[in-house]
């Protein structure tokens, strides 16, 4: 399966307008559907705002060795956008202002900006406590100059958070490509052999599952030790924690949702799985994504449909702690994904 970005192939769907426009109309316009602000605004939860800043995630750029199916960043080999060293130290100097003790590196594949290494070693050196790195660990074993990726890891500490959608190869080569199981599995075993994912190890290695299909996750405790019996038995492979993140309609997810004809179901499953105990604890809340060039988001799916912070500071460079404190957050209809059933975000459900 060799797929190009949405923005290569020119496809409607790669305009943020476009893909607010189809989450706003039909079965919501019509009212078939109450809209995600009306549904807040019925239980009293509206609006949302922020809590304590405790998490930057930072997007260092959109290029990536691989093009899966669900990306809802619309990353792959012939995206250009790329973060430079100098927004890179307006993220850095934010980070010893607040006092955010999380630094959540994504991309694409973040270790193929050149700057990356830099990155890390300055946030190691600012105080950052988690400093998390989202890996395709395809990447390591992309290229000779990602081979040593394990012990720099190491040396930093860096928590390494990696997409795995099954333990079987067929379905993983289905959502994220030809070849891309045994890759990752290649990938692992090279991280568990300088420490990482074992028992009793403080070098955290955590595996993100996604549907592969119009459908919601199921229980992350239920799924995590399925995996991890089924990667210890098969291939001798362990990791610390599963994190299940429901698909959010957006990107290449919301293409593929419209092509095979399951949109409007896969939003009442999304709508009919509301659950208000969710909303307290969405990452937007706690989280300030920032793109590549340096605007300001509320989350990364957010910064996917160019919804900028609905504050006068926008931009990482003019970063002012009280101002984006008083904000509203951003909301519109993909937000579903982040409050059905046990909620979902970048660590998992957020509903025990």
């Amino acid at each position: 399966m060799k797929l190009k970005s949405l923005k290569k192939r020119e496809n409607e769907l790669a305009n943020a307008k476009r893909q607010l426009e189809i989450l706003s109309n039909g079965i919501f316009q019509d009212e078939e559907l109450p809209t995600f602000r009306s549904k807040l605004k019925t239980l009293n939860l509206f609006p949302l705002q922020p809590k304590i800043l405790e998490i930057l995630q930072i997007n260092v750029g959109y290029m990536c060795n691989q093009v899966c199916a669900h990306c809802h960043v619309d990353a792959g080999p012939d995206r250009k956008e790329i973060m430079t060293r100098e927004t890179m130290q307006q993220c850095l100097d934010v980070i010893k202002d607040t006092g955010a003790h999380t630094l959540d590196l994504t991309g694409g594949a973040p270790e193929m900006n050149p700057l990356f290494r830099w990155f890390v070693e300055e946030a190691t050196k600012v105080g950052v406590k988690d400093v998390i790195v989202r890996s395709n660990l395809t990447i390591i074993t992309a290229n000779k100059k990602y081979n040593d990726l394990p012990e720099f890891f190491k040396k930093h500490k860096v928590h390494v958070i990696s997409s795995m959608p099954h333990w079987t190869e067929g379905k993983t080569d289905q959502q994220r490509g030809d070849g891309v199981f045994n890759a990752s599995i290649k990938a692992l075993k090279m991280l568990n052999a300088v420490g990482y994912g074992m028992p009793n190890s403080d070098l955290k290695l955590d595996l993100v599952y996604n549907p592969s299909g119009a459908f919601l996750p199921g229980n992350q405790a239920a799924l995590e030790a399925d995996f991890k019996k089924a990667l210890s038995e098969k291939f001798n492979i362990h990791f610390h924690n599963l994190f299940s993140i429901t698909n959010l309609p957006i990107s290449r997810f919301l293409d593929y949702l419209i092509a095979s004809e399951n949109y409007e179901d896969y939003m009442y499953n999304l709508v009919e799985a509301f659950n208000p105990a969710a909303v307290n604890n969405v990452m937007c809340t706690n989280t300030l994504s920032v793109s590549w060039d340096g605007w300001l988001y509320d989350c990364d799916f957010n910064q996917m449909l160019e919804l900028k912070v609905d504050s006068p500071v926008q931009h990482i460079r003019d970063f002012n702690k009280e101002t984006l404190n008083k904000r509203t957050i951003c909301i519109s209809q993909h937000c579903y994904g982040c409050t059905a059933g046990a909620g979902s975000s970048c660590q998992g459900t957020v509903v025990q």
